[in-house]
């Protein structure tokens, strides 16, 4: 874990409202026909939607937030989904709680 990639991509409200969004995804996104959320993601299309920020700033956060292992992204055809990694999330908080 690099921890300059992971504050990096923590220090933008709205990327903590992503990931906040994507800890419960069936209570902010609608229901999605290709994919389950708990399997997939959510899909780029709903999260650019509720956002209401351009396809290509969220491109760009949900990128970012990838690179720092904070999501993971999974391919459905054409769409890409979105879920937390849920593994790396814990991993941070025991590396703040020990380390910080």
């Amino acid at each position: 874990m690099d921890q300059v990639e992971v504050f990096k991509a923590l220090s933008n409200k709205k990327r903590l409202e992503i990931l906040a969004w994507l800890k419960e995804p069936e209570k902010h996104f609608p229901r999605q026909e290709c994919g389950e959320f708990a399997k997939t993601g959510v899909c780029v299309g709903h999260i650019q939607q509720k956002s209401g920020l351009t396809q290509s700033t969220v491109s760009e956060y949900l990128s970012l937030l990838q690179r720092a292992d904070l999501l993971i992204a999974t391919r459905l055809g054409q769409w890409t989904h979105y879920k937390r990694n849920e593994e790396a999330i814990k991993k941070l908080g025991l590396h703040i709680q020990d380390e910080l």
